[in-house]
């Protein structure tokens, strides 16, 4: 094991020169491009690794045979102490035009105590050089199992059952008279020993009046059915836990401190996303701990967020900045969130709950080729009302910090 150690070490040290001599000696029409890594949590502690993007010369990420992977060492040596992530993109040439890409995709990872093996078929049709008027389908066969429930913040929200899925998600985003739209609409069919499907659909409609007002709405819909693991089902306040390890900082416990999570006032955007009762539902998550109670969570539910842009001279700051503007942008806005379970018998809405208040955002985007957002939204929200306050007054000043837009278009 201290050899694995030194060897990643030298790795971490080293990559900036083996990247420098790769990008200048060329000869077999195919460079590797590697980085250090370097990533915490509570489990592996400090993760030490390597990052490689392998390409075609001169395709900046946009051509044949592209590669994204890396491979970490936990320095607290876990059980499992070495990690990794590789992802193998290969296009179509024959399904294939400009902006309009089919490909074949191949994944593999184990890391986090996680799982996730499997091979996709991605096809995107772009509306000609505007690459902010697309249409994406994505099927995605993979294997997926929790393996070991120490890196999770919250145990109860996950099970360690095998799963063979069948996921297949459509994607849209365009404009229209009010603004633009976007649409996703995801359906996964587990095969192994239970069988069960979720569904889910989110639309957003931004509705500008100027650079400083304007509206965002957004509405989800997640249904699922009665056999469905614990990680993909609706929380009231955040998306599943299966979607947490879509981004490296919830991926794991401790990278945001324990304390932090436990505390209710950070709360993950996506899902139902009724942000006020995130300290509510936090709370019982981190009460089960990593007992057999079934934990609260929805097999079904909609919900609607109303978010109202104001003028703030902060972002107006911004604006004047040349280039910054492009990239960083401050919102101050009012919010509304409302949502309620789907009752299972007849499909009729159950009783709707509901907050509001008011919040700030920090956001900085550097769009990748596709023009799809890529940096962080950081928010502040203070949800003056709920609805159904349980033992607390009705009207209080409450407050949590935000990991992810609600409505980032």
């Amino acid at each position: 094991m201290a050899r694995i150690t030194k060897l990643i070490l030298a790795l971490f040290l080293f990559a900036p020169l083996i990247t420098f001599q790769n990008v200048h000696a060329q000869s077999s029409g195919y460079e590797f491009l590697p980085a250090p890594d370097a990533w915490y949590n509570d489990v592996d502690g400090i993760r030490l690794g390597l990052r490689v993007r392998g390409q075609v010369p001169g395709t900046f990420n946009d051509g044949p045979h592209r590669l994204d992977a890396g491979i970490w060492l936990g320095t607290w040596f876990p059980d499992n102490p070495v990690s990794y992530y590789v992802s193998f993109t290969e296009p179509i040439l024959a399904w294939s035009d400009f902006g309009s890409e089919a490909s074949v995709q191949f994944l593999s990872s184990i890391r986090t105590g996680y799982h996730n093996h499997g091979i996709a078929f991605n096809k995107r049709w772009q509306q000609g050089f505007d690459e902010r008027k697309y249409r994406e389908l994505r099927f995605y066969q993979s294997y997926q199992k929790r393996f070991d429930d120490e890196y999770t913040p919250f145990p109860v929200l996950w099970s360690d059952d095998d799963k063979f899925l069948s996921t297949l998600t459509f994607r849209l985003q365009d404009d229209n008279p009010l603004g633009w739209f976007q649409l996703e609409t995801t359906g996964s069919f587990q095969y192994l020993d239970d069988t069960y499907s979720v569904f889910t659909l989110t639309a957003l409609q931004d509705i500008p009046f100027n650079d400083n007002w304007g509206f965002r709405l957004r509405s989800f819909t997640g249904l699922a059915s009665d056999a469905a693991d614990p990680e993909y089902l609706f929380p009231v306040s955040s998306k599943p836990a299966v979607h947490w390890m879509e981004n490296g900082i919830t991926r794991a416990k401790g990278t945001i401190p324990q304390p932090w999570m436990n505390s209710g006032h950070l709360q993950v955007a996506g899902g139902a996303n009724l942000r006020g009762y995130t300290e509510q539902e936090i709370s019982n998550f981190a009460a089960i701990g990593d007992s057999d109670i079934t934990p609260p969570l929805s097999k079904s539910i909609t919900a609607l967020n109303i978010e109202f842009d104001y003028w703030n001279p902060v972002d107006v700051l911004f604006q004047r900045i040349p280039y910054l503007s492009d990239f960083l942008h401050f919102n101050s806005y009012l919010f509304y969130d409302a949502g309620t379970e789907l009752d299972s018998e007849n499909n009729m809405p159950d009783d709707w709950v509901s907050d509001a208040g008011a919040g700030f955002s920090l956001a900085f985007n550097i769009p990748d080729n596709l023009g799809k957002p890529r940096g962080f939204v950081v928010r502040f929200d203070m949800p003056f009302w709920l609805s159904e306050p349980g033992m607390e007054d009705a009207f209080k000043f409450r407050y949590l910090f935000g990991i992810g837009g609600v409505i980032s278009l």
